[in-house]
Formats: C-alpha cells, sequence, structure tokens
C-alpha cells in the first residue's frame, strides 16, 4: 500500500482529532452542573423558608383577623341587644302589642322602627303570630319571618340568626311584658336584627385585611371576593369550623388562597360560618422577583464560572489533544507526528514517554519486519527448491534414459512426457508466485456470466486423466449475471476444484458447485465428499505456503483465491469441514467494485476469516 502521509509542512488530520475538546467541555459542564445543582438547591431552599414564613404569617394574619371579627361581633351584639332591651320596655309598644290587631300594630311600629334604625324589625303575639315586619330588605316574605320566628321561639334562643329571600340577618329577641315588675304578663316578643350585608363584610374586610365570606350552609350569602371568585367558592369543600384548625390551601380561578373557616355563634338553628381568605399569590409576589434574582446570579455565575474553567482547561487539555493526536497518528503508523512537550509537569512528561516510545516501536517493527521478510524468503525458498528438485530430479532421470541409444520409440515418447510435465510443473509454480508477489492486478469488470466461467473451470479440470472417475455437478438457482472479470475469476474456480478434485476419492468422488443469484450478489458453494481440511491447517488456511496432503505444489492456491476474490469486492470462507467432506463459500456482489485496481493481502499477515 502507498503511503498516505501529507508532505512535509502540512498539517496532518485524523478521525478523532476534531473532538479534542472533550475534555475541556466534560470540564465545563461538569461546573455547570455543579453551579446550576447549587443555585437550584439554594434556589429551592430560600424559597421553602420564606414559603413556610409567608405560610405562618398569613396564619396568623387569619388568627387575627377572626379575632378582630369576633370582637367586632361583640360589639354589634352588645349594641343590638341593648337597643332591643329598651324597646321592649316602652310604655308606646307596651299599648300598641295590647291592641291584639296587626294592622295596627303594623302601622303603629313603622315609627318606633324608624326611631331605633336596625335592618329588622318584628313583633309577634304570646302565641307567635307575626304582628309586624318592617326590613330593609324587600325579598325577606313575612312567611320566612314567620318560619324563623316559630324555629327560634321552639328552640328557645333569644339570639339567632335568621336566613330568607338570600339575605342573612343576626337577630335578637325581647319578650314584651304588661305591667308592674311583680305582676308581668307577656303581651308579645320584639325581635330586632341586623343584616349581614356587602357593607357589614366591606367592614370586617377593612378591619382584617383579608377577603370574607358569610355562609349559610354552602350558601355564599355575602363575600367581598369578585363574582368569578365567589362561584368558585361555592364549588369549594371547606373542612369543617373547628378551634385551632390549621389555614388550608384553596384554589379560586387562577390564584391560591389560604383560608381558615368559623362558626358563628349561636349555632343551635342555623349553620352560619365565617370564611377567611387571604391570597397567598399577592403575598408572594417578592418571592417570584426572589427567584428571578438568584437565577440571574446563578447563570452569571455559570458564565463567568465557565470562561474561567475554559482559560484554565485550556493549559491542561492542548499539551493532552497534541498527545492524542500523536496516539492517533501512531495508530495509522505514523511515527513522526510533531509532539510538543513544554515544562516538566506530568503531561509534558507522558508526551516525552510517549514519544521515546513511539520512537522504540517503530525500531522494533522494523527489526521484526526484517525479521519476517528473512523468515518468509527462507521459508518460500525452502519450499519452492523442494518442489523445483523434485521436477528437477524427474527431468534428470528421464534424460538420462533418453541418452541410451537402443530405447523403443513408445518408451521415448513416454519418457518425453514425463519431462515435459515436470517442466509444466515447474513453470505452474514459477506463475503462481510471479502473480501472488505482484503487488497490484489490474480487473477489468465486466457484465459476464458466472455459468459460462464455472462451465469453463469444469471443462479443464475434467480433461485431465486423473480425474476422469469424479463426477463434477453444476447447478444455477436465481440469476447468474454480474460485473466481475471472467479470467479472474475462472482462475479462482479452476484451483478450487482442482483441490475439491484431489480431497476428493478417486472413484467414488463428487464435486458439487452450487450458485445462486439475488439482486444484493451471487452466492457460490463449492462442496466435494473428501475427507475435510486437516486440523493443523484449518486456521491458516488461506495463507500463502500452507499446503497438507499433496505430492506438489507450494501452497499459494488458495491465498490466490482469496485474493483474486477480495480484490473483486467479495469473500470466501469454509463454510463446513468434517470427514464427510468440505464445502467452502463465495459471496461477490453484484455491483461494480468501488475500486477495480487491487491490492493483494499483505504476505506477511494472516488473511482475516469470512
Amino acid at each position: 500500500m502507498g503511503s498516505t502521509l501529507p508532505p512535509a509542512g502540512v498539517p496532518r488530520r485524523y478521525p478523532g482529532i476534531a473532538r479534542r475538546g472533550r475534555l475541556r467541555t466534560k470540564f465545563l459542564l461538569s461546573l455547570a452542573l455543579v453551579s446550576a445543582l447549587l443555585t437550584c438547591s439554594t434556589l429551592l431552599v430560600v424559597r421553602q423558608r420564606v414559603q413556610l414564613q409567608v405560610r405562618e404569617e398569613i396564619r396568623e394574619a387569619l388568627q387575627n383577623s377572626l379575632v378582630t371579627f369576633r370582637n367586632f361581633q361583640r360589639q354589634r351584639e352588645t349594641t343590638l341587644q341593648g337597643s332591643a332591651a329598651l324597646l321592649a320596655n316602652l310604655p308606646l309598644l307596651e299599648a300598641l302589642m295590647t291592641s291584639d290587631d296587626a294592622p295596627t300594630i303594623q302601622d303603629g311600629s313603622r315609627q318606633l322602627w324608624q326611631r331605633v334604625g336596625g335592618d329588622l324589625f318584628v313583633l309577634a303575639d304570646r302565641s307567635g303570630k307575626l304582628m309586624a315586619l318592617h326590613t330593609v330588605a324587600a325579598d325577606f316574605a313575612p312567611a320566612q319571618a314567620q318560619e324563623m320566628l316559630g324555629r327560634s321561639l321552639q328552640n328557645g334562643d333569644l339570639h339567632d340568626w335568621w336566613f330568607g329571600g338570600g339575605h342573612l340577618f343576626q337577630v335578637f329577641m325581647q319578650p314584651i311584658y304588661f305591667g308592674e315588675p311583680a305582676n308581668r304578663a307577656p303581651l308579645g316578643v320584639l325581635v330586632l336584627g341586623s343584616e349581614i350585608n356587602s357593607l357589614v363584610a366591606e367592614d370586617v374586610r377593612r378591619v382584617a385585611s383579608s377577603q370574607v365570606a358569610f355562609r349559610y350552609g354552602r350558601t355564599v350569602v355575602v363575600s367581598t371576593l369578585s363574582p368569578a371568585l365567589k362561584e368558585a367558592l361555592k364549588e369549594q369543600t371547606l373542612p369543617q369550623p373547628a378551634a385551632g384548625a390549621p389555614p388550608v390551601d384553596i384554589d379560586l380561578g387562577q390564584e391560591r388562597f389560604l383560608a381558615t373557616c368559623t362558626d358563628l355563634p349561636p349555632s343551635s338553628s342555623l349553620s352560619v360560618s365565617l370564611v377567611v381568605l387571604k391570597s397567598y399569590d399577592q403575598a408572594t409576589v417578592f418571592l417570584r422577583s426572589l427567584n428571578r434574582w438568584l437565577v440571574g446570579l446563578g447563570l452569571t455565575a455559570i458564565l463567568a464560572g465557565g470562561i474561567l474553567v475554559f482559560l484554565i482547561s485550556d493549559t491542561f487539555t492542548r499539551p493532552l489533544a497534541n498527545l492524542v493526536g500523536g496516539v492517533h497518528a501512531l495508530e495509522r503508523g505514523d511515527f513522526d507526528y510533531p509532539l510538543e512537550a513544554r515544562g516538566n509537569d506530568e503531561v509534558s512528561e507522558l508526551t516525552r514517554s510517549f514519544d521515546r516510545m513511539r520512537h522504540a516501536v517503530r525500531d522494533a517493527q522494523q527489526e521484526l519486519l526484517q525479521a519476517e521478510r528473512f523468515a518468509t524468503i527462507g521459508r518460500m525458498a525452502s519450499t519452492v527448491s523442494h518442489d523445483l528438485r523434485h521436477s528437477l530430479t524427474a527431468i534428470l532421470a528421464y534424460a538420462e534414459f533418453l541418452a541410451e541409444g537402443n530405447l523403443p520409440e513408445g518408451r521415448r515418447a513416454e519418457f518425453y512426457q514425463e519431462i515435459r510435465l515436470a517442466v509444466n510443473q515447474m513453470t505452474d509454480q514459477l506463475r503462481q508466485l510471479l502473480e501472488f508477489s505482484q503487488a497490484r492486478v489490474v480487473h477489468r469488470p465486466v457484465l459476464a456470466n458466472i455459468t459460462e466461467v464455472i462451465e469453463r473451470a469444469v471443462r479443464i479440470v475434467k480433461a485431465r486423466p486423473e480425474f476422469s472417475g469424479i463426477e463434477v455437478r453444476t447447478s444455477f438457482d436465481g440469476g447468474s449475471a454480474g460485473w466481475f472479470d471472467p479470467g479472474g475469476l475462472e482462475r479462482v474456480f479452476h484451483n478450487l476444484l482442482l483441490n475439491a478434485c484431489e480431497a476428493a476419492p478417486p472413484e467414488s468422488g463428487r464435486v458439487e458447485v452450487t450458485t445462486s443469484g439475488t439482486a444484493a450478489g451471487l452466492a457460490i458453494l463449492v462442496a466435494d465428499n473428501g475427507g475435510g481440511i486437516p486440523e493443523e491447517i484449518r486456521d491458516r488456511l488461506f495463507e500463502p505456503f500452507v499446503t497438507a496432503g499433496k505430492d506438489n505444489g507450494i501452497g499459494l492456491g488458495l491465498a490466490l483465491v482469496q485474493k483474486i476474490v477480495h480484490e473483486h469486492g467479495g469473500q470466501i470462507k469454509v463454510e463446513r469441514t468434517g470427514r464427510d467432506g468440505t464445502t467452502l463459500r463465495i459471496w461477490l456482489p453484484a455491483t461494480v467494485p468501488q475500486v477495480s485496481v487491487a491490492s493483494p493481502a499483505p504476505v506477511l499477515d494472516r488473511p482475516p476469516h469470512a
């Protein structure tokens, strides 16, 4: 093979050298990974701590809101209860209730309601019958007031919640008596109530600094939330109110809240509760800003660290890259790749050691090649001299016989034929040596039929008298056309058929040549019924000068066969061998080989087995 090294002064490039930055990449990736992990860990820890702190602050704010509302409610209750007690003791009201006429009481009590104010004013007789109803809520009907009144009287609650027409009232009931305190007779009941409306909810929101919602059962009566969030709150299942219960997370629309729920006393008749909500997203707006700052600082640290590591790693990776280039060059037989060893560090010492090693390897390789060359020449000389000596001995003996003058003409012709046969054997051996030693063989592929090539080789072999008792059969399956050199392949099949016929029994020998063609190529099997390939040469069958069990031949037949097949881009291998015979398989591509000028397999190397 010719040298592929570039001229002096031209930089040499080898596969894999372009990846010389991979160690530097590892440094950069490692730093980026470590920095990213540290940044993410810091971000997560800070975020977790801030979230816990914000959650604790919201929890405390919610608890403070409940305490604030209870104080606010207590003041309202005191005011409402006092107003009810004053009205119940007014002589005018006592006189009005003695009439027992509902229209009179309804009309007469209007002035009292307007004087005392309030959102609900109800009068009932001693039996609990509704006599007067005044309210700011037009949807609160007398029938609903009668129902709420009857339930409160039945439960005996003077402080209660009334709900009707979508309105929620906190009410206080005060009995109305007639006469002196010692002999007081009941006249009826006064109910004074205050509605929990949007104004009350807004007051509570301002005091509690949170969103609030009043619920009757699962019905949200009034809330400071937006209409959309109020509807979303109706779908939420809040835990049962309990003292000291922790806040819960709820999602309303696209916003997250922390919410706590408490029952509003009394709770004997109606389940009225207050829900206090504080937006968690609004409380953590600064946390998102902090996250952006942390991510920015992390990316800046990664970038600055990457530049620093790049500058530092370049100091270490550049000599390593040069050393790797020398290793790849040595792998391809280039012992002159320039190596730079600067300084006294470990990499420089390794570079100098490698340089000394490759010079030692080059010297050892040259010595080994010289020794192998001499050994090959000696083996070839021994083999050739032995075979040539055998033929020359026969020629000398038959020439001496021909020198005798009293030989009959028939014996003289026989001796002449023997001399001619010996000369042909010597010529054939020398031709094989010449073909195998050629550095390059020019093949001229043409579109030909493999059937014709095999048939010609069969006819030539069958023409030899020593193979007259051997049956040679051929079979062809599929296409048999392909691009190859017919002359070169005829030599291949001629040698294979000679070996097969020599291995087969003289009287009952069989040799079969089977060809099958596909779109990819041609597969040819050459099988015989001989005794198989000897064990000692099976692994070296295609090496030159390897032969066994033959009286003549220098062991170049199969080496030439493999050489020609490889030059056609094909493969040859032993399909099977044993006592029942041997089968060799040849595969030839259907397309034209990319290289028509092929080089033989090196004599010193063992040919690869397919």
